[in-house]
């Protein structure tokens, strides 16, 4: 989504792509676990779009196919890791930290390029308010620049990007500390409720 003047960058011409590991997905209503290791545990509501055939170098046409539907992410992110390196996948890839769900909803009834209300709460303050209309780069787009580079498989996720509104951007900045309810929630989707809990592994 248009975060880029939030956070202080120009507008992208691509997508940044980065990795997430499966270990990093939990369920929705699964807690959230904050690595000891971090300061700056960030919150970022998403829309994803699943993958329901395999496709490589999709056309328009091909990606529209491609979508079995779409679904509910926060993209917990470790900021202070994240931004030691231009890359960006040590930031993104924390154990049992990624809740994602409740429900898969098909693209017949969103439509592949679904303009729905998007938001995220930290204990009942609302963080993000925006709607996934505003994507920079919508759904079709993503899966047509993503499967350029790699086949796309059955079950792939793709996030879309966050609306404004995360701490890192905040004055000042606010984090996850632990304790926090994170509820994430987009319009005929489904809704994410994830306590933040200390990571004992």
């Amino acid at each position: 989504m248009n975060r880029t003047s939030e956070m202080g960058r120009d507008l992208p011409e691509y997508p940044t792509l980065f990795c997430k590991f499966a270990d990093t997905l939990i369920g929705a209503t699964d807690g959230i676990r904050r690595p000891v290791e971090t300061e700056q545990f960030d919150w970022e509501a998403e829309l994803a779009v699943v993958i329901g055939r395999q496709v490589r170098r999709a056309d328009e046409e091909q990606a529209v196919a491609a979508i079995a539907g779409f679904t509910v992410l926060n993209d917990i992110t470790c900021r202070d890791w994240q931004f030691r390196t231009r890359e960006w996948l040590q930031g993104k890839n924390w154990d049992s930290t990624t809740p994602i769900g409740p429900f898969l909803v098909t693209a017949d009834e969103t439509g592949p390029r679904p303009a729905l209300d998007i938001r995220c709460e930290v204990d009942g303050q609302v963080m993000q308010s925006d709607n996934t209309g505003d994507l920079l780069f919508d759904p079709i787009h993503l899966v047509r620049y993503v499967s350029t580079m790699v086949r796309l498989n059955p079950g792939d996720v793709i996030a879309t990007g966050t609306p404004g509104g995360v701490g890192h951007a905040r004055k000042p900045p606010v984090f996850l500390k632990g304790g926090e309810l994170v509820v994430t929630e987009i319009e005929g989707l489904g809704r994410l409720e994830n306590r933040v809990v200390p990571d004992g592994a």
